[in-house]
């Protein structure tokens, strides 16, 4: 009889853990799918380079606004609710952008795809705490649910090549589709049902007036650059960013369970950490925007071609990640992240040599580089955040962290799409002089990119003056490329700076994660987000009774998460124990377990 129930006790613990998997790739598959594809969504639709700054961005900023509440929500109303609630909304997104017929439906779908991740995200690292209590087991799981994330950002692009090479492009947002409903139904049958598990409240004032102002700032730089930042639709976008900010601040302060306690600013490695990931995904983030609009539009490269380069910083950082980890236990946070950063924006200024017929080999060095850098910095960012506030806030800060990374990555295609198509466009009239063009077609070719970006260029007839009118368009969008490379660069050097100003060596037990991605896509503790994204475990975890579980990813072989991760029994990363004991995440009790070193 013994024997009958652990066998189905197995046989139950597997399934939540294969749904957990299932619902984190579900969650970051239209991240690297989309951002490839932009190219021939340009050219289906006639967008233009603000339009395809808010396909990114539709996707990243419900992420960031909604990813704070989400991990309460789940507390409060129970996992297996969120869990389905998000696999609907990745599905309906799916469904959405598969039936695309304008710019305006594609943005909507990639909004409920975004809602959908900001539910899974907390609540699929939640259900793996919730069956696998034991610490020292639980780690392992974890290393599954970080292959299985950076596995769909990997397989992302690769799919969406072989899709766009034989099909219509809508169809790369097909696989989420089924996987979603078949796993709703596998887990409406598997997964156990829970009650609620927090006395939290719901922080409604912080969480409008956060997706406010994130959606006003986002709003009004991308409009700004696309039409003036006088305009009064962009004045007004950006005083309500201001306004719903500031509102922010004060609910917050006041408010008796704030979604995020901004005293957590008073530590310097914390608001050094938060800065530091918030202006490197902005920088990061833009840099991959523009870099796919460069391998379509200025090398002409279709999509798979595209993939299979963007896949290299992903492959190059998923390594560098596993080797990390150790380093990490010996080497002063401050070192390792100002180190990558550097790296980083040395990879970044590297690429501005780039020419419309650079050589895969001269551009993939680069890439790998830019990887390189990448995967010794963002394993160590949101660890720095967690370790360097008081364990009963370890779950927020890491909550809180992830949300301005999510921030930074929505500004990305937005200050750096404005930079690529206002510079583009102020230098095109000098190329095509300089190409032999002038009068009314130099005119009509300016009056074109003006009203519909760069890639209105390639649906007029211009009979044989064609191709010199498609090279003055390409060295114009060169133009922008660099500026976007060295702003790009410049942030990454701020960021390190920093990092070098604020960020000291933990002295408490520290709490690690899992190996980092590019541009939004780093594999870490808690639940990760896009864009790239980390440590997007709930906000929970603020009690003797919540978050007080911890886990240890042992850095051994074949292990993608390679680095100690502390996670609690909500999905956020746990409180450190002060005894070898962890805390028992009904009663309080000390019952095994400590963090991960």
């Amino acid at each position: 009889m013994n024997a009958s129930r652990k066998a189905a006790g197995d046989g139950r613990r597997a399934a939540v853990i294969a749904l957990a998997c299932a619902g984190v790739f579900v969650a970051y598959l239209p991240v690297t799918t989309v951002a490839v594809s932009l190219p021939v969504i340009q050219r289906a639709l006639g967008a233009t380079t603000a339009d395809l700054s808010w396909v990114s961005d539709a996707y990243v900023l419900p992420v960031a606004a909604l990813i704070l509440t989400a991990g309460v929500f789940g507390n409060v109303h129970g996992r297996k609710k969120v869990y389905q609630v998000g696999l609907a909304l990745s599905a309906a997104g799916a469904a959405v952008s598969l039936s695309t017929q304008s710019i305006g439906m594609l943005w909507a779908g990639q909004a409920l795809a975004g809602a959908g991740a900001a539910a899974l995200l907390p609540v699929t690292l939640a259900l793996i705490s919730q069956v696998v209590p034991d610490h020292r087991e639980r780690g392992k799981y974890i290393g599954w649910w970080t292959t299985c994330m950076m596995a769909a950002m990997v397989v992302g692009p690769l799919i969406a090549g072989v899709i766009v090479e034989h099909a219509s492009w809508r169809w790369v947002f097909l696989l989420p589709l089924p996987v979603s409903l078949v796993t709703m139904a596998v887990a409406a049958r598997l997964l156990p049902g829970d009650r609620a598990t927090s006395r939290r409240k719901l922080d409604w004032p912080g969480q409008v007036t956060a997706a406010v102002a994130m959606t006003a700032l986002v709003y009004g730089v991308i409009e700004g650059g696309a039409d003036s930042f006088t305009a009064p639709r962009t004045v007004v976008a950006l005083v309500v960013a201001v306004v719903s900010g500031s509102l922010f601040v004060v609910v917050e302060r006041r408010g008796e369970s704030p979604m995020l306690d901004l005293s957590l600013f008073r530590s310097p490695a914390f608001t050094g950490s938060t800065l530091v990931v918030m202006i490197g995904f902005l920088g990061l983030i833009g840099f991959f925007f523009v870099l796919s609009l460069y391998l379509g539009m200025v090398q002409q490269l279709d999509t798979w071609q595209s993939a299979v380069r963007l896949v290299l910083v992903n492959v190059v950082s998923m390594i560098m990640g596993m080797v990390i980890g150790p380093v990490m236990r010996r080497v002063s946070p401050r070192v390792i992240i100002t180190a990558g950063m550097l790296i980083s924006a040395a990879a970044l200024l590297s690429l501005t040599t780039l020419g419309v017929t650079t050589s895969f080999g001269s551009l993939a060095w680069r890439l790998a580089l830019l990887g390189l850098g990448l995967g010794i910095a963002f394993p160590c960012i949101t660890s720095t955040a967690v370790s360097a506030v008081p364990g009963r806030q370890a779950g927020m800060a890491a909550a809180g962290n992830n949300a301005f990374r999510q921030l930074g990555g929505a500004l990305g295609p937005a200050v750096l799409g404005t930079l690529l198509a206002t510079k583009a466009a102020d230098t095109l009239p000098g190329h095509l002089a300089e190409a032999g063009l002038s009068g009314g077609t130099a005119q009509s070719i300016t009056d074109a990119v003006g009203a519909g970006g760069l890639g209105a260029v390639a649906g007029m007839e211009l009979g044989a003056d064609t191709g010199r009118a498609m090279g003055a368009v390409s060295e114009a969008f060169l133009e922008g490329l660099r500026l976007c490379l060295t702003v790009s660069a410049v942030l990454l050097v701020l960021a390190a700076l920093a990092a070098a100003l604020l960020l000291r060596r933990r002295t408490g037990p520290s709490v690690t994660v899992g190996a980092g991605g590019p541009g939004g896509t780093s594999a870490t503790e808690g639940a990760g987000s896009a864009s790239a994204p980390a440590g997007a475990g709930g906000p929970g975890g603020t009690s003797a009774t919540e978050g007080a579980g911890s886990a240890s990813a042992p850095a051994g072989a074949g292990e993608t998460s390679g680095i100690a991760v502390a996670v609690g029994a909500d999905g956020t990363p746990g409180r450190p124990a002060e005894r070898p004991e962890a805390a028992d995440a009904s009663s309080g009790r000390n019952t095994g377990g400590s963090p991960g070193r």
